[in-house]
């Protein structure tokens, strides 16, 4: 499936992205590697049998536009660039939310609009969007990256409705609690806290399945998938203390 294909990776540097890369590497995948460190991205291209670096950053539409004209030809692409600080409305920092917003929902905004245009004149491609748990419902000490990521995940689902009936493959996956920079933030219990590893290991089956929506890990992942249908009272009870 993926043997001589090319796949463009923006949040390539490191975490689930970087992990990510290796698997793919090792399936065959071609990689154009984008995020905003050079340095990082070239000592990971350094690392795989074919791969390309593409700097960018997502916050900027302009640098999107240049990495996408770099990338040239593809027949993938996975957006995980993301960015979190663990907050409460009664915490409000508006640039670290803007700063979520930008780079998590904006920022894919910035790639779709390169890359969605050009697979449909192609009539292929396929569109990964990596979502999160906290994307389904509303969770306490969650602003801006819930909302965030409830907005690419949305996008994901037109997408996928527009294009079903076309060449161009559309996914949104959504991982829970992955150790990185990002979730050390975190002083809570997390709940099947996953390497970056076993994660992408997640991702890849999930790429090479038909499914449009996949969410992981299970069992708790159902818990959020099903949130649609449980009280808003009863949820906000099984978070209390978060």
């Amino acid at each position: 499936m993926f043997d001589g294909k090319r796949y463009w990776i923006i949040g390539a540097s490191e975490g689930l992205g970087e992990a990510l890369c290796h698997k793919l590497a090792d399936a065959g995948a071609q990689l154009i590697l984008s995020a905003r460190s050079e340095d990082k991205l070239r000592a990971l291209a350094d690392k795989l049998p074919s791969a390309e670096v593409a700097p960018c950053d997502v916050t900027n539409g302009d640098s999107v536009r240049k990495a996408a004209a770099s990338a040239g030809a593809i027949d993938g692409m996975i957006y995980l660039a993301g960015y979190y600080d663990p907050m409460k409305a009664q915490d409000w920092d508006a640039q670290a939310v803007l700063r979520m917003c930008n780079v998590n929902f904006m920022g894919g905004i910035h790639v779709l609009g390169e890359v969605v245009p050009r697979f449909t004149a192609q009539g292929s491609g396929h569109i990964v969007l990596i979502g999160s748990l906290a994307g389904f419902r509303g969770l306490p000490g969650s602003i801006g990256y819930g909302a965030s990521k409830a907005g690419l995940m949305h996008m994901g689902e037109t997408l996928y409705a527009d294009l079903k009936d076309t060449g161009i493959k559309v996914q949104n996956i959504s991982p829970g609690f992955i150790r990185t920079r990002l979730t050390d933030k975190n002083d809570f219990q997390m709940p099947q806290l996953m390497e970056p590893e076993e994660a992408a290991e997640h991702v890849m089956k999930a790429m090479r399945s038909r499914r449009f929506e996949y969410a992981f890990p299970k069992p708790f992942a159902w818990l959020f998938t099903g949130a649609r249908f449980v009280p808003r009272k009863l949820w906000l009870r099984l978070f209390r203390g978060v």
